[in-house]
């Protein structure tokens, strides 16, 4: 990797950190671990580095948005249940000033009504929803043409 080139950040909201065990039928039996292995494996193809960050906390997941704003070169984030209601993370989202990838495990268009929402749709410029953990790795890979572009 350059010396001088931003990372990629990997933003994951709530429950995120149960995934392999919560609801397999939904969101498969991959971990988080497992997707970020994977990640970092496709952005480092690329020449590309990874900051990778799961929370169950809304105000630390809008810290490391903040983050990527100053030091990141792009965002892929899954907010999961943050993405229904979170003002605060569309807030920061939108003064991010780098590309965003919204990455949904599930094809949420296909579960609860309340799912179909999105406040970070609203600042993303491209939302993978139902591709299970391979999303993430697309996410990279249109962040890579986009950054390279």
């Amino acid at each position: 990797m350059c010396a001088m080139r931003k990372p990629i950040y990997v933003l994951n909201g709530p429950n995120l950190n149960l995934l392999g065990t919560r609801k397999p039928e939904v969101y498969g039996t991959t971990t988080l671990a497992d997707i970020e292995a994977a990640v970092r494996t496709r952005a480092a193809a690329g020449g590309w580095e990874v900051s990778f960050h799961q929370s169950n906390h809304e105000g630390d997941v809008v810290d490391r948005i903040q983050e990527a704003r100053a030091e990141g070169a792009a965002i892929v984030i899954n907010p999961a249940a943050f993405t229904h209601y979170s003002i605060a993370i569309h807030d920061a989202l939108e003064a991010a000033d780098v590309p965003i990838v919204e990455v949904h495990i599930s094809n949420v268009h296909r579960r609860e009504e309340f799912r179909h929402t999105s406040f970070v749709s609203l600042q993303a410029d491209a939302v993978i929803a139902g591709a299970g953990a391979f999303g993430y790795e697309m996410a990279v890979d249109w962040l890579l043409r986009t950054l390279e572009g």
